[in-house]
């Protein structure tokens, strides 16, 4: 028979053992969530610079600034326009892997955008003779947006990156 010393002994050896284990099972769950959140910290910011990437994909398509910044000088039409089409292509496709970090609405949204934009070009274009200068092709543009400027999605994709980025900032 163990004498009482040996079951003290015993017990106090088995608590210091189920003392141990629950530290070190404490420790390891506030390690998680200490890396957890670390990593939600993370995913947020990541998630806000793609929204500030979006958002200056966005102006920089928008028809208005399409075309100060891409001057039609002595070109044609059908060359301007291809130029055009071809800048709002090249922007879009240089953020495409932030699609990856915004919501499938905003992003259908900025597609839209850019498919809109090119198909306003197409039309605009086609109303005018092959031979024709650029600038008619830009005028045209500019009656078009000042003539309704909700003609454009430009807006609608904007409020919609800042309410996304907003519910981010906000902690969701």
């Amino acid at each position: 028979m163990l004498s009482n010393t040996a079951i003290i002994i015993i017990a106090v050896v088995i608590i210091i053992c189920f003392l141990a284990l629950y530290f070190f099972t404490y420790r390891t769950d506030i390690k998680i969530g200490k890396e957890l959140e670390k990593k939600s910290v993370a995913d947020s910011a990541l998630q806000l610079q793609a929204y500030e990437r979006l958002t200056i994909l966005t102006e920089r398509i928008s028809l208005k600034n399409l075309l100060s910044r891409i001057s039609p000088a002595d070109m044609q039409v059908g060359v301007y326009q291809s130029l055009l089409v071809e800048s709002i292509k090249q922007e879009y496709e240089y953020n495409l892997s932030q699609q990856l970090y915004v919501s499938n609405q905003v992003w259908e949204a900025l597609t839209n955008l850019k498919e809109q934009n090119i198909f306003i070009i197409h039309q605009l274009a086609g109303t005018l003779p092959a031979n024709a200068p650029g600038i008619e092709l830009s005028k045209r543009m500019l009656e078009l947006l000042d003539a309704d400027p909700k003609t454009s999605l430009h807006f609608v994709v904007l409020d919609a990156l800042k309410f996304e980025a907003g519910k981010i900032m906000k902690g969701k």
